[in-house]
């Protein structure tokens, strides 16, 4: 009997090969497409949620209130997580990490850069990152013991076990390994191939011990017991209680929520990346329905014209129940077909789709719940597809059906018209947003930032760049290297530092303002070529006061509330600064945001960057092999590692860059989806509606009035899902924009555009096969059947 359903179900597949195409071909793209996004969910959401104990696990974050808004950031005090530890019963653990920086380790004539974090013991037995050699327990339990990644390890010692074994950090101190650690996986917030105790970096003075400096973070495993909202209660005033100068209050930050849920807003998750995942979750649950849609639809279409096969086999004694496993078999067929071919094709665009999202997903076969899931779409599908001619069908009188009595009029189409509407609806506001997202991406890129970068790169300080700075800038300038040099405590693409408790005078001690700081000593607004609005740059060299001398951006003029800025006196610190010039406004930050008042000040030692203005008249390739040439000879232990500032600055865009073309992709696959169930039912309308077209031709219709005909109930049905689609996504893309401070306008033609997309596309698609139609010859037509 099964064998007989099948071969059956395969002959009616085969009869109808364009339909049958068509069918699961689409079925197969909406499915791939939501496999892609599903596997991009997944691995957003599985971000540090492989730890053990990622229920106990927790981020300290510091809050205060500046100007009325209370600010949240993830960096804290050196002491906080001892004292925590020891204050505390519910935390259980502690550890802190310093930023990841690049470290210099040599093993006999080999160098190589990796990066590194300080960290204390008690990460390794916080964290679940395996070793492949060594104890966790040892690995970092003295000053002069590493943990290195086995990727590292590789490296250094090629496949000799390193356990043991020594290596040299920053051409300073001499370390033992003290274990090999797996490499990171790739869906966690940590990026380091070497660890170095935080005992070490406290000896050699690197670590600023004061409460009231917030550099470092701070990570805490709670016991088992504790309530997250309690132990925030308790540590919540923790650091004041230390020092009386601190105002800030702090709080717990689950590692469950790390990846996903980094925004705050007034002290509350205000977001973060979930939206994008919510978004593409919708997305992704939109285009399965298209294509799900298109599939019941042509199935459905297709299953009226088998009124008279219903007739026959119910006249020879077929039973109702074997009709309708009959039809529902031929449906579970072919979406299981389209499940293989939707299997394949990701397979083979998974490559490039990694290539674009930088990221190393697979389908894991050898997952069930993948499995289970992919039978459950099979069934659920199948079920949606194969009920209709199943259960209505086959419920028809065989003499009726005999002589194909069903119903055709406008009731049995009207639901095909709402799923048309539907599909289309769907497609023409994933146009829209595109555009809008788009759109919002090109202005932020286009916002001016406030200073030249191109021409421009930078190198981290490293080795002996810091005593050897003024001859490295002299020799650059003077081998035509460089229009200008000058060094910074953070690259100017990089928000890094801010501060608060600046005083002025006439300042409004009930307000709390927080500045973006810079440190620099000479020539910052030359090699950035930043505009000078007045006054004149920070020079120590030549104006030996300049030592305590500082600029304001236009913003820090504003709050501050200065008619006339130069020669103010701000004190930072306890040391009072002049006010020599006042620069414009440039995004140091996020260019979506609000730039920042901004305070630019000379430092005695707190440089870390080093930035080269190239000689524009000189080619760049040029410029940086002399630099590197330069680089060579004053720091000659490290390489020239230089980085561009335009890449770097571009990088700001990159996440929302990559949202926009998924969106961009996703839509496009919408957009044909729903034009091949489009063709399929203009062609089945075409097929129905035979004898009319002849008939007319015969009583001398032409082409054009016959294409006019089978088109425009179709182009109707497209004009009101535009309608119905330009209010939905002018809704979620105004609530989308209003998460920017800069954002773009809602204009007009963005939604005139798509809806002219849409209907070229489905004019398109419905007008061929009403051409053809309308070319048939008459008398072939009224012979049909």
């Amino acid at each position: 009997m099964l064998k007989n359903y099948l071969k059956i179900a395969l002959r009616n597949l085969w009869k109808r090969k364009v339909y049958s195409t068509i069918n699961i071909l689409g079925l197969a793209i909406g499915l791939s497409s939501s496999l892609l996004i599903i596997l991009w969910i997944v691995d957003e959401v599985s971000y540090d949620r492989f730890h053990e104990k990622e229920e106990q696990l927790y981020r300290v974050w510091n809050q205060a209130n500046f100007d009325g808004e209370l600010v949240s950031w993830g960096v804290t005090p050196a002491p906080l997580g001892p004292a925590m530890q020891k204050a505390f019963p519910e935390v259980v653990r502690t550890a802190r990490l310093n930023w990841t920086g690049t470290y210099l380790l040599e093993v006999g004539e080999k160098n190589v850069l990796a990066r590194g974090n300080y960290a204390d013991p008690n990460f390794l037995e916080m964290f679940s990152f395996p070793l492949k050699i060594g104890e966790v327990s040892t690995a970092l339990s003295e000053p002069n013991k590493v943990l290195i990644s086995e990727s590292l390890a590789r490296k250094l010692f090629g496949y000799q076990n390193p356990l043991g074994k020594v290596l040299r950090l920053e051409d300073e101190d001499n370390f033992i390994v003290g274990g090999v650690l797996q490499d990171l996986p790739q869906n966690t917030y940590f990026d380091f191939e070497i660890l170095i105790p935080w005992e070490y970096a406290e000896k050699k003075e690197h670590i600023y011990s004061s409460w009231g400096n917030n550099s470092y973070m701070t990570f805490a495993e709670l016991s088992p017991q504790s309530v997250e909202e309690d132990v925030n209660t308790k540590i919540a005033k923790f650091a004041q209680e230390q020092d009386d100068e601190v105002e800030s209050e702090l709080f717990l930050h689950s590692v469950k929520k790390w990846r996903l849920y980094s925004d705050f807003k007034d002290g509350k998750v205000a977001g973060g990346r979930i939206q994008y995942v919510r978004l593409f979750g919708i997305i992704a649950l939109f285009i399965l329905l298209i294509a799900c849609i298109n599939f019941t639809n042509l199935s459905t279409a297709q299953s009226e014209k088998r009124i008279k096969e219903v007739g026959v086999r119910k006249s020879v004694g077929a039973h109702r129940s074997s009709l309708m496993l009959q039809f529902l078999g031929e449906a579970f067929l072919m979406t299981f077909l389209a499940l293989l071919i939707a299997v394949l094709l990701t397979e083979l665009v998974l490559p490039s789709f990694n290539l674009l999202t930088e990221k190393d997903l697979f389908i894991r076969y050898d997952n069930p719940p993948y499995w289970l899931s992919g039978m459950g779409f099979v069934l659920i599908t199948s079920l949606l597809a194969g009920s209709y001619p199943a259960f209505y069908l086959s419920s028809f009188d065989s003499v009726k059906a005999l002589k194909g009595k069903i119903l055709k009029g406008k009731n049995s189409i009207t639901s095909r018209k709402v799923l048309v509407v539907l599909q289309f609806t769907i497609s023409i506001a994933l146009i829209i947003s595109t555009i809008v997202i788009y759109r919002q991406i090109q202005y932020a890129k286009e916002r001016a930032a406030g200073y030249d970068k191109e021409q421009l790169v930078y190198h981290y300080f490293s080795g002996d760049i810091s005593k050897n700075y003024e001859l490295i800038k002299q020799e650059l300038i003077k081998e035509g290297v460089a229009e200008a040099v000058c060094k910074t405590n953070h690259p100017i693409t990089n928000n890094n530092s801010n501060t608060w408790g600046l005083e002025w005078q006439g300042q409004d001690r009930s307000k709390r303002i927080l500045f973006d700081q810079i440190a620099t000593n000479q020539d910052f607004v030359q090699t950035m070529k930043i505009r000078l609005k007045e006054g004149r740059d920070i020079d120590v060299k030549e104006f030996k006061t300049d030592s305590t001398a500082c600029l304001l951006n236009e913003s820090a003029v504003k709050v501050m509330g200065f008619d006339k800025p130069l020669g103010q006196i701000i004190k930072k610190d306890e040391i009072d600064y002049k006010v020599v010039g006042v620069i414009k406004d440039f995004i140091w930050g996020s260019p979506y945001k609000q730039i920042q008042p901004m305070f630019v000040f000379q430092a005695q030692d707190w440089y870390n960057v080093l930035t080269i203005r190239l000689n524009s008249n000189r080619s760049v390739s040029e410029n940086l092999k002399k630099a590197e040439m330069i680089f060579k000879e004053f720091n000659p232990n490290y390489p020239f590692n230089y980085r561009f500032v335009d890449s770097e600055y571009n990088k700001k865009f990159k996440y929302e860059q990559l949202m926009g073309n998924l969106s961009n992709g996703f839509a496009g696959l919408a957009i044909i989806i729903s034009c091949l169930g489009l063709f399929g039912l203009a062609t089945y309308t075409a097929q129905a509606r035979t004898k009319e077209i002849g008939i007319r031709k015969v009583l001398g219709a032409s082409e054009f009035s016959i294409v006019n005909l089978l088109s425009r109930e179709f182009l109707l049905l497209v004009g009101l899902a535009f309608f119905i689609a330009s209010g939905i996504a002018a809704y979620c893309m105004h609530q989308w924009l209003m998460s920017f401070p800069y954002r773009v306008s809602l204009p007009w033609w963005s939604f005139l555009l798509a809806g002219i997309i849409a209907l070229a596309i489905a004019l398109l698609t419905v007008s061929f096969q009403a051409w053809k139609a309308s070319r048939a010859n008459p008398v072939q037509s009224l012979r049909y059947e």
